[in-house]
Formats: structure tokens, C-alpha cells, sequence
């Protein structure tokens, strides 16, 4: 099987799903997203030698570019090539409003979320929403970009200069926390496996920030909603993260669907990339 692994680069991931893809008998070539091309008539596109595609990243581009990216992936998958994840889940994960409110649809626990495009109206939300609150980028991943604010002037500032750079304001409530959350991996409606990620010193509990992972067992009502939450928004692979809340329930904070598993793969031991190799093989077979 020739599988195309869609990335900006030659890193730690896609090492390792070339590790995983040749002890498999498989082919696994990273290719760069931002040379992707198509040519009509026949549909054809740059992509058409490779069996099945895997989404490692979506570089920074224009709209244009990025639409373009994902049009090639959508007629590729209408050629019966495999694409993990499918395009229509990439552009629901990709944009944080769309799959919260694909989680909210669902009746999944999403925190207290507004989004908006001017400044009265993030400071009205910024009021509703308790006065304490995290700003998002709508794009983004690893907890780049996220701040929370709890002070009036410190908001309008930050509002006024998202405005300026024509940005969507995302704030969702900041719900307090015992100082971790829960990450799941879940491939082909199963958990894969599943770690506890605690804060260092912050309260983002992302290990790419500094955070803390230890392999858990899910229980039975975590792994419900972890699975819920990933057919929502149609991820066969995911990473899901659930939030605890001060009344011991959850929120579903997240549903990345181009996910890590480095700090995973540590904390379980579990080879992570030969599952995901083994699930595009046997879609093909």
C-alpha cells in the first residue's frame, strides 16, 4: 500500500509513521501539502499514485490556498481513495465554533461559549460569561494563542486589537479545573489508549506547554462521551479532550482531528502510529 503522509516538513510524526508503515509492508512518503496540485480535465491531482492520504498538518496559507487544499482532498476521496481524517471532519475540527457547536448539536457538555467580530459585542460576552474568561484562536492547536482574562480594561485591549487584525473573537467561559484533563486517542469508534495531562504552573494543561502526562483508564461514562464526541463531528481518529468541572462532571473541551500522540505514546507505551497504519489497511482490505 503507497500512503501519502500530508505534512510541512519531515517531523517527529511522520518519522514515525514511516517506521510504522514499513515493518507493515507499506510505503509512507511525506509529501508537502503546499505542493499539491491538481490539472483537469480527468480530475487528475498530484496525490492520484498514493492508496490512502494522512492529514499530519495544514500549513498556514491564504483562504484560497487552504480551500484549494481541501478541494483536492474531497476529490480524492470521491476517486475511493482513503483519507484520514476526511476532509468534511478536517474542516469541522479545524475551525473551534463549528465543532463546538457540531458538539452542542449533539447535546455533548461544551463550555459556555460565545463568538463574535467586534468589541461591544466580546465585552457584552465577556460580562455574560462571568468576567473570567480563555480568548481562542478559532484556528489552532497545542494551546497556542489562548489567554485568559479576567479584568475589564485588560479585555477591551485585547478585543480591540483582534478587531484591528479582523480576527473572530472566540471567549468561552474559563471553567475551574483541579489542575488536569483528560486526552483520549481514539481510532475506528474504539479508545485507543488515554493519559491524565496535568498543569505546570499554568492553567493550560497542554504538554507541549509544559504539562504533565500519566496513562488512565477511561471510565465507562468518560469513554461514552469521548466516542460521542468524536461521531459528532465524524473524526475515525481523534484526539478528544474532556474537561473536569468544581461539580466533578465533564466538558468536551476539544476534538482535534489532525492529533499528536508523542507525550501519548511516552506516558502509555502504546505504538500508536502501526494503529493508525493497521486502520488504513484494513479499509483497503
Amino acid at each position: 500500500m503507497r500512503i501519502a503522509i500530508l505534512s510541512g516538513g519531515n517531523g517527529w510524526h511522520v518519522r514515525d509513521l514511516q517506521r510504522a508503515a514499513a515493518a507493515q509492508g507499506h510505503d509512507a512518503s511525506p509529501i508537502d501539502f503546499r505542493r499539491v496540485h491538481a490539472a483537469l480535465p480527468n480530475q487528475r491531482t498530484s496525490l492520484d499514485a498514493y492508496d490512502g492520504v494522512i492529514v499530519r498538518t495544514m500549513p498556514p496559507g491564504s483562504l484560497e490556498q487552504v480551500v484549494f487544499r481541501m478541494d483536492v482532498l474531497h476529490r480524492l476521496e470521491g476517486k475511493g481513495r482513503y483519507v484520514l481524517n476526511p476532509p468534511l471532519a478536517l474542516e469541522t475540527c479545524v475551525d473551534k465554533y463549528l465543532a463546538c457547536a457540531r458538539l452542542d448539536a449533539a447535546g455533548l457538555p461544551v463550555p459556555p461559549t460565545l463568538a463574535c467580530q467586534d468589541v461591544d459585542s466580546a465585552l457584552a460576552a465577556f460580562d455574560q460569561l462571568g468576567g473570567d474568561v480563555v480568548i481562542k484562536p478559532l484556528f489552532g492547536s497545542e494551546g497556542r494563542g489562548m489567554v485568559r482574562i479576567a479584568d475589564a480594561e485588560t479585555a477591551w485591549r485585547a478585543f480591540r486589537t483582534l478587531e484591528r487584525l479582523q480576527s473572530v473573537l472566540y471567549l468561552q467561559k474559563f471553567i475551574p479545573h483541579p489542575g488536569w484533563d483528560l486526552r483520549a486517542f481514539v481510532i475506528g469508534g474504539h479508545v485507543l489508549a488515554a493519559m491524565r495531562r496535568y498543569a505546570h504552573n499554568d492553567w493550560r494543561t497542554n504538554v507541549a506547554q509544559g504539562g504533565r502526562a500519566e496513562q488512565v483508564s477511561l471510565t465507562a461514562v468518560e469513554e461514552r462521551l469521548t466516542l460521542a464526541a468524536a461521531r459528532a463531528v465524524g473524526t475515525p481518529i481523534a484526539g478528544i479532550d474532556l474537561l473536569p468541572s468544581s461539580a466533578g462532571d465533564y466538558y468536551v473541551l476539544e476534538v482535534n482531528a489532525v492529533p499528536g500522540w508523542r507525550a501519548l505514546a511516552q506516558a502509555t507505551s502504546i505504538d500508536v502510529a502501526s494503529a493508525v497504519i493497521r486502520y488504513m489497511s484494513d479499509l483497503r482490505s
